[in-house]
């Protein structure tokens, strides 16, 4: 099974095209001029993604003052999103990947570890893509908890 090329710094973002919580179609093209933080999880309303939705939604205004737009992608249909945001009071625009295809052109679907044991599906990945469509930070395998933080250091924000 060929592995997708994990994407470095420098990298030309993957464009894509997602349905939103709203219905709304969302493309990556149409927020050039901006920074985006484009993060891939594995499912709405469990624990992790849940915290890591949190944290993303409490730090929205600062990151929006400081030019980032933030994207979070799961292969939950429309609908459990909007459920998700209604549920925890999201701030931040979630898509819809059912066919994972996004994830898959960003290498954030693949073999993982779960329990010790080696399983196909999400990896929990972020990404930044600066104005001109580039990947600035590529950052696979994280934590949901304490990830928002460290990437706010990341990125000279606190």
């Amino acid at each position: 099974m060929s592995e997708q090329q994990r994407l470095s710094p420098g990298d030309t973002a993957p464009d894509f095209s997602l349905t939103s919580d709203t219905g709304e179609e969302v493309s990556l093209a149409d927020l050039r001029g901006r920074k985006v933080i484009v993060y891939f999880y594995p499912a709405a309303m469990t624990p992790g993604c849940t915290k890591q939705a949190c944290d993303f939604t409490d730090s929205l205004d600062s990151l929006r003052a400081a030019g980032f737009e933030v994207l979070g992608i799961s292969p939950d249909k429309p609908e459990k999103l909007a459920k998700f945001r209604e549920r925890d009071g999201l701030t931040i625009t979630l898509l819809s990947d059912p066919d994972k295809s996004v994830m898959t052109s960003y290498a954030a679907f693949g073999e993982k570890k779960l329990y010790g044991k080696l399983v196909q599906g999400v990896i929990r990945s972020t990404f930044v893509v600066d104005e001109d469509g580039k990947i600035e930070i590529a950052q696979y395998n994280v934590k949901a908890t304490g990830h928002v933080a460290k990437l706010r250091r990341d990125l000279a924000l606190d």
